[in-house]
């Protein structure tokens, strides 16, 4: 007997890394050889940051604090335009090191709420050394951080105590939720996730919503669906480490307004 529970949530809110951390504690974690295939992974999620931060820089409106860096990062960019997906060059990981160490793609990086950024962007940027090794293999850390946008419907199973269990990770974005919404009725329960980090940010695909009111917006109408009236829901709020340091910079009233407290 499999005990059904779907893994929901807004795009981005932390789904598919409780999937792999249900993978780790409770089937057998994963292998040398799986671990490998997340490489690729790695080296994209760090390309594609460092492209996010540097081009952010001109719609904030933020220099270079060295001038000659502005030839590196245009340097940077041809190399990655060019090269193929999820392999690092050597000289690709020489340009972000000096990029990332410039005060300028620094501050760009301390705005990220003001445009789109995988939250593990100065996780792999600070591991340049390290994923930079020709014999790198992804640590589970490494392979818990990636960002794949999930599309479709994946699932994963595992036994817990002797129950046996189904979970079914489904995508976030809006354009993922109308193939899902009314394929599970009768599931055992639904894990909502809640990305607390989120409350100052805004969708990939809808840059004038906030991510928090559109989970606040999906939770309601998950819990008031035909199809789930007899399904368990879960809350899970999630990336709680990261709130915890984004709280200190970033108030509550850019989400929440009525919001009084310190």
């Amino acid at each position: 007997m499999f005990f059904y529970a779907i893994i929901s949530g807004a795009g981005e809110s932390g789904k598919s890394t409780i999937v792999k951390q249900m993978k780790i504690i409770h089937d057998k974690g994963y292998s040398q050889e799986e671990c490998e295939q997340y490489r690729r992974v790695v080296y994209s999620n760090t390309i594609q940051s460092m492209m996010a931060i540097i081009r952010a820089m001109g719609h904030l409106k933020i220099d270079f604090a060295d001038p000659s860096k502005t030839e590196i990062a245009r340097q940077f960019f041809t190399y990655a335009s060019t090269a193929e997906e999820g392999i690092l060059l050597p000289e690709i990981v020489l340009l972000m090191k000096k990029l990332w160490a410039d005060a300028g793609v620094q501050q760009s990086f301390s705005r990220s709420r003001e445009y789109q950024l995988n939250d593990s962007a100065a996780y792999y940027l600070n591991l340049l050394d390290e994923i930079s090794k020709p014999n790198y293999i992804p640590t589970l850390e490494d392979v818990l951080r990636t960002r794949v946008k999930t599309t479709g419907i994946v699932e994963t199973q595992f036994s817990c105590k002797g129950m046996h269990f189904k979970m079914f990770d489904v995508g976030g974005q809006r354009s993922e939720r109308k193939k899902w919404i009314h394929c599970f009725e009768g599931v055992t329960a639904i894990i909502f996730c809640v990305a607390l980090s989120g409350y100052d940010l805004v969708l990939a695909e809808d840059e004038e919503m906030n991510r928090m009111i559109e989970s606040l917006k999906l939770f309601d109408s998950i819990c008031n669906s035909k199809w789930f009236v007899e399904t368990s829901i879960i809350l899970f709020l999630n990336k709680k480490d990261l709130f915890e340091e984004k709280i200190k910079r970033s108030p509550l009233t850019i989400c929440f307004p009525e919001y009084t407290g310190e």
